[in-house]
């Protein structure tokens, strides 16, 4: 029989003013390393990507005047553990209404932690043509001694070294009761 795996509570790494400040941080530094919102393209990754990018995308707009171009990517079809994902897995629509060649594309993320899902979406990216840059922002990325390939990101929220039995959740109003940042630890029983 196989044993059951809980998820124990560790703590709280952020809570939602926390998130404000380091989202904020976050549209400060994009605005000031590509010197403004020419060309300026924020891309979520689906799921938690895609609220962390638009609340980016309210804090430049509040920064410079001007919203930035934004756009979703789905990387259900991208993913190279697809199999493991299920027979039929839910693929929702990638949403890039603007050509993205000669943009400076920002894809945005929760969690950064094996690389993994960045380079899904660096290949389904591709597809739609070739950016001037493309650059990775994140809201947490768990340190690069879980990295499986030399993908880093450009900004940062928090960094938070963990373990490989630790989640780590981000909880946002558009999906969860609340906004935090929560350590989970496996454990079986």
């Amino acid at each position: 029989m196989a044993d059951k795996v809980n998820l124990v509570e560790k703590s709280r790494i952020m809570d939602s003013s926390r998130m404000k400040r380091a989202l904020s941080r976050l549209a400060s530094e994009i605005v000031e390393d590509n010197q403004g919102v020419k060309d300026l393209y924020l891309v979520g990754i689906r799921r938690r990507g895609v609220p962390i990018a638009e609340r980016i995308a309210d804090r430049i707009e509040e920064l410079e005047g001007k919203r930035p171009l934004f756009g979703i990517l789905d990387i259900t079809l991208y993913r190279d553990d697809l199999s493991t994902v299920g027979a039929n897995p839910i693929v929702n629509r990638t949403e890039l209404d603007t050509d993205i060649e000669d943009k400076n594309i920002i894809l945005v993320d929760d969690v950064l932690y094996t690389g993994r899902t960045i380079r899904a979406a660096l290949d389904q990216l591709m597809d739609f043509g070739r950016p001037r840059k493309a650059q990775l922002a994140v809201l947490i990325d768990r340190g690069r001694e879980h990295r499986e390939l030399p993908i880093q990101a450009d900004f940062i929220g928090k960094i938070v070294p963990t373990k490989k039995s630790e989640i780590i959740k981000v909880m946002l109003k558009e999906y969860d009761d609340e906004e935090a940042v929560w350590i989970y630890e496996r454990s079986s029983t």
